[in-house]
């Protein structure tokens, strides 16, 4: 298999991770969207990261998707997304607050990076920050409540994609440091990156 695109990218981290940690064997092509975007082209024309191939020449995209082909690759004991109902729910409410996080730290990327600064629009940034500290104010309460274990057999996809959101964001978005504000994610985060598949994958 091929996992195509940048590391910086949340997207592709996770997906990275979580294919280490299924012990599944790739090769990463680190291709970019903006830099390499024709190379990127000839394997997906829709140049979308992460881009998978599987074995079998099949070209797969969006991390959700490739995680869950990925998952069916393996035996059940080793999913990195729980079986029982009750445990499965909170996992996918982990993972879709985590992704939240992430989308909206890339918006606040994008408008600082690539739209004019006469064309940003004060309001919608205001939304999307607001949004983003919603999406990291609820993974405190939950972390909270309930903590993930970072260990590499108990982190599950959520833990992954909890870490590599708050990594991505505090990288890239270093404006807004929420560390002191939420400090149950930050602890857990700081322990997930300490494990081999996150130090193995680093964001850059």
């Amino acid at each position: 298999m091929q996992l195509i695109g940048m590391l910086d990218s949340p997207y592709v981290r996770r997906t990275a991770i979580c294919l280490k940690l299924l012990g599944l064997p790739y090769e990463h092509r680190a291709l970019s969207v903006f830099r390499t975007f024709d190379e990127f082209a000839e394997i997906n024309p829709v140049v979308k990261a992460p881009t998978l191939v599987t074995d079998d020449g099949t070209v797969l995209m969006d991390s959700t998707l490739i995680l869950q082909y990925l998952e069916t690759l393996v035996d059940p004991a080793q999913r990195l997304v729980p079986g029982d109902p009750a445990e499965r729910l909170r996992a996918l409410r982990l993972t879709g607050l985590a992704m939240a996080a992430c989308e909206k730290s890339v918006q606040l990327v994008y408008e600082r990076e690539l739209r004019p600064s006469e064309k940003r629009h004060a309001p919608w940034t205001d939304r999307v920050r607001k949004q983003l500290h919603a999406a990291f104010h609820a993974l405190e309460v939950e972390l909270a409540q309930v903590p993930v274990v970072a260990t590499p057999d108990r982190i599950g996809e959520h833990g992954v994609t909890i870490a590599v959101a708050w990594r991505f964001h505090h990288l890239l978005v270093p404006e807004l440091d929420f560390t002191a504000e939420f400090p149950e994610v930050a602890s857990f985060s700081a322990q997930a990156e300490a494990l081999p598949a996150f130090l193995e994958t680093p964001p850059i």
